[in-house]
């Protein structure tokens, strides 16, 4: 059977349901919003003084009320997932629970609806030994609970809607909501004069600005398979706290270089994780701005 490009006919808006909506990724994706397209958004917690759907996406029985409840629905973006890598290696089953069967209890859904759904993974399922950026195509390897969790979330949305399912690996995600690297650091700098940040550790920072227009594209345009989407070029997280810092006006703390050794952290992470996003690039006729660039915006935005 051929598979599912794009979205469906539809008369009027094409409504689609965001899960993960009060999240760094989710908030972003639902303003995000294309026109024509009518969004609802589900998650386990009220932000931003809304309350969404709350809705157990690893209850099949929850998430079958949910679609006939939402009916008409047109596509799925699923960004809700357990994002804590270092305490997923102690909550092994709540990670496999989140990221890995909720991934099939929706995709059966969206089989049985004839939806596309777009999933969102990460460069986790890579072990870093690469030398150049990794293809949608390359051998998996994850090394960590957190990778593990998530490419058995692909695997079970894939194996349960191989029709519609479009699977969207990001890295080093963060924006103007929720916890992330660059928010960090610009607090540490405003409490401390001396950071140490690993040197030898390298991926694609990627703005939730940048990636969510691209989610959006992959449900309209795209076909069933798996898409790398990150900011273009490459950094260490040393190099993302030097241009994070760098762009404040009278910062004077001093950054230093370490290695992963003298960082440790429960979960190992791969040295190497850049991908490459040209499959995206071309479906949209442009590729996400270069991280510099994306920082920058970032930065320089008021929605924080």
């Amino acid at each position: 059977a051929p598979g599912i490009v794009g979205l469906p006919e539809s008369e009027g808006p094409h409504r689609i349901l965001i899960t993960g909506a009060a999240g760094m990724l989710g908030s972003q994706v639902l303003l995000a919003v294309p026109d024509n397209v009518e969004s609802l958004g589900t998650d386990m917690r009220e932000a931003h003084g809304v309350d969404f759907l709350g809705v157990d996406l690893t209850d099949e029985a929850q998430v079958e009320a949910l679609f006939r409840e939402a009916a008409p629905l047109h596509g799925v973006i699923h960004c809700a997932a357990y994002t804590a890598v270092d305490k997923a290696e102690e909550e092994a089953d709540v990670a496999q629970a989140v990221n890995g069967d909720a991934c099939g209890v929706l995709a059966r859904a969206a089989e049985a609806a004839g939806l596309p759904l777009v999933i969102v993974s990460t460069d986790f399922v890579f072990d870093g030994t690469a030398t150049e950026p990794y293809g949608p195509d390359d051998p998996t390897s994850p090394m960590s609970v957190y990778g593990k969790t998530k490419l058995d979330g692909e695997r079970q949305a894939r194996e349960a809607h191989p029709r519609g399912v479009r699977v969207v690996r990001t890295q080093w995600l963060y924006g103007p909501r929720g916890g992330h690297f660059p928010g960090t650091m610009l607090k540490l700098a405003a409490e401390r004069d001396h950071l140490m940040v690993v040197a030898d550790q390298i991926g694609s920072p990627t703005s939730t600005l940048e990636l969510a227009p691209a989610l959006w594209d992959v449900l309209q345009l795209g076909e069933s398979g798996v898409y790398h989407a990150a900011c273009e070029g490459e950094a260490s997280w040393f190099d993302l706290a030097v241009a994070t810092i760098e762009s404040g006006d009278d910062s004077d703390t001093l950054i230093e270089a370490c290695t992963t050794d003298q960082f440790p952290r429960p979960a190992p992470r791969p040295k190497y994780s850049v991908l490459d996003c040209s499959k995206l690039a071309q479906l949209r006729g442009k590729p996400l701005l270069p991280w510099k660039e994306a920082l920058l915006t970032y930065l320089g935005s008021d929605s924080e």
